[in-house]
């Protein structure tokens, strides 16, 4: 269902209202941001240069390492009176990125993201089963307060406690589920382990994010669930859930929710603007933020642009599949990979469970990645429990065949036992990086 009358607006139309918004945009940060003052002036530019969408072209970027250098409220346009929510990354990597809300960003919020979750077939009065993690992380809170505004019955279950989340799913019926596709599939497998057959539920939609997943992933979790599922984007920096949502009518990329945010995809080595179609890394305006504007925010997200009309009858610009973050991509002896697409090779073998992860080690001078799959339990139980069985090493043979043949690298396969591959009740860890731990101890 089609919520606001922005998401059909002539193109026209939508960039005018991008225009007097970033216009806007520009006053504010320039006037109560430090950070960006100095960055303006020092490239002599200032908000009155801004007179067409173009010109967005000429203002510098943002990254994460200036969210991270201007910690914790450097980048608040805002007085910290005027705020009413801090949400932060984990800042595993260095000091988190904090960003914060005004009443105003929240209620905006909570708009975009029950259009997102309509977009993906939620209505009101029905249940929706809320499965991301609440707290510092956006995802939770993003999905809750979207669906609660749409007017949907909100069960605040969280991550975690698989099999208290199948028991609320069979007891209040909900029609939407929320969470990571790798999560969501962790819950249909001890759904089967527990004898409950997946799809018997009162499900209908999925909505699945935080992680990049295949359309192998997206086919298996339908067949196994029995529903539609639907990809939705967001990041804290630039707001969180609901940046854009991909439509349950046609599933052919996620609609940018462009009235609050400008979109580009540049080429990340030349930082050039790429034209539609090309993929390269996401480049987000913020466009009606209070606390937290944003300029030209880096993702580090790979995706491309398509401007043809939806056949939602949806008018927004569209964004394909997150492919990859640029630091999740590997370099397999010469050859650039991203996770998602060897989760692309595997979901094809019907021997293997669809979890896996990649350990990149170091061996002297040299980078090496082994790919770790997990072979089925009825399988494993009809070799006897060998995991040297001649039949187990004929499938690493395959499986490294496959992605010789359709991704062009040369990579070590560890098939292991069911079980022994770490499943996530968040984001799933798909690589795990051991130099980091060699570098330590050398």
């Amino acid at each position: 269902m089609i919520l606001h009358e922005e998401e059909t607006f002539s193109r026209e139309r939508m960039e005018k209202l991008q225009l007097e918004r970033l216009k806007a945009t520009a006053n504010t940060v320039y006037e109560k941001v430090s950070f960006y003052r100095k960055q303006w002036d020092d490239a002599g530019i200032s908000p009155q240069d801004i007179t067409n969408l173009d010109d967005i072209k000429r203002l510098p970027f943002t990254t994460k390492g200036d969210l991270r250098g201007q910690y914790p409220f450097g980048l608040f346009a805002v007085d910290k009176s005027e705020v009413v929510r801090i949400h932060a990354s984990s800042g595993t990597s260095g000091k988190p990125t904090v960003v914060g809300y005004t009443h105003n960003d929240i209620k905006m919020w909570g708009s975009l993201v029950a259009r997102a979750i309509s977009m993906a077939g939620g209505k009101q009065g029905e249940v929706l089963h809320n499965a991301y993690g609440y707290g510092l992380f956006t995802g939770g809170l993003g999905l809750h307060y979207g669906s609660e505004q749409l007017g949907m019955a909100t069960v605040p279950v969280s991550g975690g406690n698989t099999d208290r989340q199948i028991s609320l799913i069979q007891d209040f019926k909900p029609s939407v589920i929320c969470g990571t596709p790798s999560y969501i599939l962790t819950i249909a497998e001890r759904m089967e382990q527990m004898g409950i057959i997946p799809s018997g539920n009162s499900l209908k939609f999925g909505i699945f994010g935080a992680e990049p997943w295949s359309e192998e992933m997206r086919g298996l979790l339908e067949k196994k669930l029995g529903i539609k599922a639907c990809d939705i984007y967001g990041l804290s920096e630039v707001l969180g859930p609901g940046v854009s949502m991909e439509c349950c009518e046609a599933q052919r990329g996620l609609h940018v929710a462009e009235d609050h945010f400008y979109v580009e995809v540049i080429d990340p080595a030349t930082l050039q603007p790429l034209p539609d179609g090309e993929e390269g890394e996401l480049v987000f305006t913020s466009l009606t933020k209070e606390a937290l504007p944003i300029i030209r925010y880096r993702t580090g997200d790979i995706a491309s642009l398509s401007r043809d009309r939806c056949a939602c009858g949806r008018t927004t610009t569209r964004m394909s599949r997150i492919k990859g973050r640029i630091d999740d991509m590997l370099i397999v002896r010469g050859v650039n990979v991203y996770p998602s697409e060897i989760e692309h090779v595997l979901l094809g073998s019907n021997d293997i469970v669809p979890h896996y992860q990649l350990h990149v080690k170091r061996t002297g001078a040299l980078d090496t990645v082994e790919l770790h799959i997990e072979i089925k339990e009825a399988i494993f139980g009809e070799l006897g429990q060998n995991i040297e069985h001649e039949q187990i090493q004929f499938l690493s043979g395959e499986i490294q065949y496959r992605l010789k043949n359709q991704l062009l690298i040369s990579i070590d396969v560890k098939v292991c036992p069911p079980k022994t591959i770490p499943r996530s009740e968040g984001k799933a860890v798909r690589i795990v990086d051991h130099r980091k731990f060699s570098m330590t101890n050398t």
